[in-house]
């Protein structure tokens, strides 16, 4: 953690909503800009499974941030207007309580005596870190991928604590294939068997696991589209291949995935990994739908009521798809929110709002400056 990194203490016990409770549990946070005098203009981002708290660069801490060309004086998201809450999710390794942290009861860690995680939790345990921030209503709720359904569970839990939303790339219900995506990353590291039921160590670590489940799910964040376009069929130069394995590294699509790998495993926790990608395969928008109906999801979209949403999806996202999106934008028009909704042809697929800052922050900016 950096100087740039704070903490809040979550209400002990904190419960959870598939039972059980955590004891001493924090979130890490980082913020951006100045809150004013009224307490609202505070925008709250929830994000996608693996990022930390560190958005942006600041004075604290200088070195770019996950969003760094998103959040700032004068970038889309203006702190020079605007003070930026972005936490770490519970449940996760990067400060936040989680599997990997140490459970006060016992004093070892939790591993897999962690309570069922959902994305209900990380959404209760931002409202509440916000509220300990002496806000009663954010200006903006903002969620990417995964915390755009954690973001939907926060409204729908918390009614009348928002008065914006921006979602972005992400889905009310987890639906077949995203879930199947991830039972095959799970099913990757539990397979390892240096996983051991979660009992591994650093000197044993499940890292073929790891660099398979990652490499799946960068498979899915990008699109087919930009796979042909920045690597075709170009092989490796011989002397980068393993003459010793004739099943080894060969194309330059195949290095690709391999070095994006290197860099996740041993970075995230394998069991955090476990936990967060369970509870987005559990969430469904629809369990709170009031009365029985043929459209649970959109009966229960009907019941957040904000005043304005933005949603932005893009048509080559094969993990969250432009219908998730839509599905959203008509949930809440028709729970009262003014929404636009804008479909980009950004050829990244999922991961597009990470890299697509001058499609994604023109959206986003134009949104937000008409607060």
């Amino acid at each position: 953690m950096t100087d740039a990194t704070r903490f809040f203490d979550l209400p002990s016990p904190f419960p959870m909503k598939r039972g059980g409770a955590l004891t001493g549990a924090r979130l890490a946070y980082e913020t951006w800009g100045t809150l004013d005098a009224a307490r609202d203009n505070a925008i709250f981002i929830l994000t996608g499974l693996s990022p930390s708290a560190h958005a942006a660069s600041s004075a604290a801490d200088p070195s770019p941030g996950w969003w760094e060309e998103m959040i700032g004086p004068g970038k889309p998201i203006d702190t020079n207007r605007w003070y930026v809450i972005c936490a770490n999710t519970l449940g996760s390794c990067k400060g936040s309580t989680g599997p990997a942290s140490i459970d006060p009861a016992t004093g070892k860690v939790y591993k897999l005596t962690f309570p069922d995680l959902t994305l209900e939790d990380v959404a209760n345990s931002s409202h509440e870190l916000v509220r300990s921030l002496g806000i009663e209503r954010l200006a903006c709720l903002i969620g990417n991928s995964m915390g755009g359904m954690s973001a939907l569970g926060y409204l729908v839990q918390h009614p009348g604590s928002v008065r914006a939303h921006i979602s972005i790339s992400t889905a009310p219900t987890a639906q077949p294939f995203a879930i199947a995506i991830r039972s095959l990353q799970r099913e990757a590291i539990r397979l390892d068997p240096n996983w051991n039921a979660g009992n591994y160590d650093d000197e044993h670590y499940p890292e073929a696991g790891m660099s398979i489940a990652r490499k799946l799910g960068v498979i899915t964040y990008r699109s087919s589209m930009e796979w042909v376009g920045r690597f075709a069929r170009i092989r490796l130069d011989h002397e980068a291949r393993s003459d010793d394995d004739p099943f080894g590294v060969e194309f330059a699509v195949e290095s690709y995935l391999a070095g994006h790998a290197r860099r996740f495993v041993r970075n995230f926790d394998p069991n955090c990994y476990l936990y967060l990608s369970r509870a987005s395969d559990w969430f469904d928008v629809g369990e709170y739908a009031v009365r029985e109906s043929g459209d649970v999801v959109g009966a229960a979209l009907r019941r957040i009521h904000i005043d304005r949403a933005l949603v932005i999806g893009v048509s080559t996202d094969i993990l969250f798809p432009l219908t998730q999106q839509q599905q959203i934008a008509d949930g809440l028009r028709a729970g009262g929110a003014d929404v636009e909704f804008v479909p980009l042809d950004s050829p990244q697929g999922h991961d597009a709002f990470l890299v697509d800052i001058k499609n994604f922050g023109a959206a986003i900016g134009g949104f937000l400056g008409g607060l």
